[in-house]
Protein backbone atom coordinates (compact mmCIF):
# COMPACT_ATOMS: atom_id res chain seq x y z
CA UNK A 1 0.00 0.00 0.00
CA UNK A 2 1.75 3.28 -0.98
CA UNK A 3 0.53 6.78 0.97
CA UNK A 4 1.96 10.37 0.17
CA UNK A 5 2.58 12.56 3.02
CA UNK A 6 2.50 15.89 2.36
CA UNK A 7 3.80 16.97 5.86
CA UNK A 8 5.24 15.70 9.30
CA UNK A 9 1.93 15.63 10.38
CA UNK A 10 0.58 13.46 7.94
CA UNK A 11 3.45 11.30 8.64
CA UNK A 12 2.95 11.80 12.38
CA UNK A 13 -1.12 11.05 11.31
CA UNK A 14 -0.54 7.33 9.46
CA UNK A 15 1.67 6.27 12.17
CA UNK A 16 -0.76 7.25 14.82
CA UNK A 17 -4.27 5.58 12.44
CA UNK A 18 -1.61 2.16 12.20
CA UNK A 19 -1.07 1.84 16.05
CA UNK A 20 -5.52 1.49 16.18
CA UNK A 21 -4.76 -1.97 14.77
CA UNK A 22 -1.40 -3.13 16.47
CA UNK A 23 -1.41 -6.16 18.30
CA UNK A 24 1.03 -7.75 20.60
CA UNK A 25 4.34 -9.37 19.18
CA UNK A 26 3.65 -7.15 16.14
CA UNK A 27 6.66 -5.74 14.60
CA UNK A 28 7.29 -2.94 12.08
CA UNK A 29 10.53 -2.34 10.20
CA UNK A 30 11.30 1.12 9.21
CA UNK A 31 13.87 1.82 6.47
CA UNK A 32 14.88 5.34 4.89
CA UNK A 33 16.81 7.58 4.77
CA UNK A 34 18.45 9.69 7.39
CA UNK A 35 15.53 12.74 7.89
CA UNK A 36 12.73 10.69 6.12
CA UNK A 37 10.35 10.38 8.82
CA UNK A 38 10.92 7.50 10.49
CA UNK A 39 10.80 8.94 14.15
CA UNK A 40 8.05 11.17 13.11
CA UNK A 41 5.81 7.84 12.29
CA UNK A 42 6.86 7.00 15.53
CA UNK A 43 6.14 9.30 17.80
CA UNK A 44 2.53 9.44 15.68
CA UNK A 45 2.47 5.25 16.33
CA UNK A 46 3.02 6.15 20.21
CA UNK A 47 0.45 8.64 20.11
CA UNK A 48 -1.92 6.39 19.05
CA UNK A 49 -1.11 3.88 21.46
CA UNK A 50 -2.12 5.91 23.80
CA UNK A 51 1.87 6.94 25.26
CA UNK A 52 2.26 10.02 26.34
CA UNK A 53 5.94 10.37 26.89
CA UNK A 54 8.23 11.77 24.82
CA UNK A 55 9.52 9.61 21.97
CA UNK A 56 12.72 10.53 20.97
CA UNK A 57 15.10 8.25 18.60
CA UNK A 58 16.97 5.87 20.70
CA UNK A 59 20.39 6.08 18.36
CA UNK A 60 22.92 5.47 21.01
CA UNK A 61 20.98 2.94 23.45
CA UNK A 62 19.28 0.90 20.65
CA UNK A 63 16.11 0.52 22.14
CA UNK A 64 13.72 2.53 24.23
CA UNK A 65 10.76 1.09 26.18
CA UNK A 66 7.60 2.79 26.49
CA UNK A 67 4.60 2.17 28.64
CA UNK A 68 1.63 4.11 29.26
CA UNK A 69 -0.34 2.42 26.47
CA UNK A 70 -2.17 0.32 25.39
CA UNK A 71 0.30 -1.69 24.47
CA UNK A 72 3.81 -1.25 25.34
CA UNK A 73 6.14 0.29 22.35
CA UNK A 74 9.98 -1.02 22.06
CA UNK A 75 11.71 1.67 19.58
CA UNK A 76 14.70 0.48 17.55
CA UNK A 77 17.13 2.11 16.00
CA UNK A 78 20.02 -0.29 14.45
CA UNK A 79 21.60 2.26 12.74
CA UNK A 80 24.91 2.06 15.00
CA UNK A 81 24.74 -1.64 15.23
CA UNK A 82 27.78 -3.69 13.47
CA UNK A 83 27.05 -7.10 13.85
CA UNK A 84 23.65 -8.97 13.88
CA UNK A 85 24.97 -10.67 16.95
CA UNK A 86 24.56 -6.96 19.13
CA UNK A 87 20.76 -7.55 19.01
CA UNK A 88 21.43 -10.90 21.06
CA UNK A 89 24.02 -8.73 23.34
CA UNK A 90 20.57 -6.75 24.29
CA UNK A 91 18.13 -9.71 24.35
CA UNK A 92 16.35 -8.38 21.25
CA UNK A 93 13.88 -11.99 21.35
CA UNK A 94 12.31 -10.86 24.74
CA UNK A 95 10.95 -8.19 22.74
CA UNK A 96 10.14 -9.22 19.44
CA UNK A 97 8.03 -12.37 20.71
CA UNK A 98 6.97 -10.28 23.86
CA UNK A 99 3.37 -8.75 24.63
CA UNK A 100 4.27 -5.13 22.97
CA UNK A 101 4.84 -3.71 19.91
CA UNK A 102 8.64 -3.21 18.05
CA UNK A 103 9.19 -0.64 15.74
CA UNK A 104 12.90 -1.29 14.39
CA UNK A 105 14.32 2.11 12.71
CA UNK A 106 16.83 0.82 9.68
CA UNK A 107 15.69 -2.86 10.26
CA UNK A 108 17.28 -3.97 6.85
CA UNK A 109 20.68 -3.84 8.46
CA UNK A 110 19.68 -6.95 10.77
CA UNK A 111 17.48 -8.19 7.99
CA UNK A 112 18.06 -11.88 9.22
CA UNK A 113 17.02 -11.42 12.56
CA UNK A 114 13.68 -10.44 11.51
CA UNK A 115 10.74 -12.61 12.03
CA UNK A 116 8.60 -13.41 8.83
CA UNK A 117 5.28 -11.49 8.89
CA UNK A 118 6.74 -8.02 10.06
CA UNK A 119 5.32 -5.25 8.77
CA UNK A 120 7.61 -2.84 6.50
CA UNK A 121 7.66 0.83 6.21
CA UNK A 122 9.82 2.63 3.51
CA UNK A 123 9.75 6.19 2.89
CA UNK A 124 11.29 8.10 0.67
CA UNK A 125 11.80 12.24 0.17
CA UNK A 126 9.58 12.69 -3.39
CA UNK A 127 12.35 14.39 -5.21
CA UNK A 128 9.26 16.06 -7.55
CA UNK A 129 7.25 17.17 -4.90
CA UNK A 130 7.03 19.78 -2.10
CA UNK A 131 10.21 19.49 0.44
CA UNK A 132 8.31 17.82 3.14
CA UNK A 133 6.74 15.41 0.41
CA UNK A 134 7.53 11.59 1.23
CA UNK A 135 6.06 8.40 -0.40
CA UNK A 136 5.48 6.14 2.58
CA UNK A 137 5.18 2.28 0.98
CA UNK A 138 3.72 -0.41 3.49
CA UNK A 139 4.27 -3.78 2.74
Amino acid sequence: MRHISYSEKDTYELGKSMAAEAFPGQIICLDGDLGAGKTVFTKGFAAGLGITETVNSPTFTIVHEHGGGRLPLYHFDVYRIEEPEEMYEIGYEEYFFGEGVCLVEWASLIGDLIPEGAVRVTIKRDPSGPEDCRIIDIT
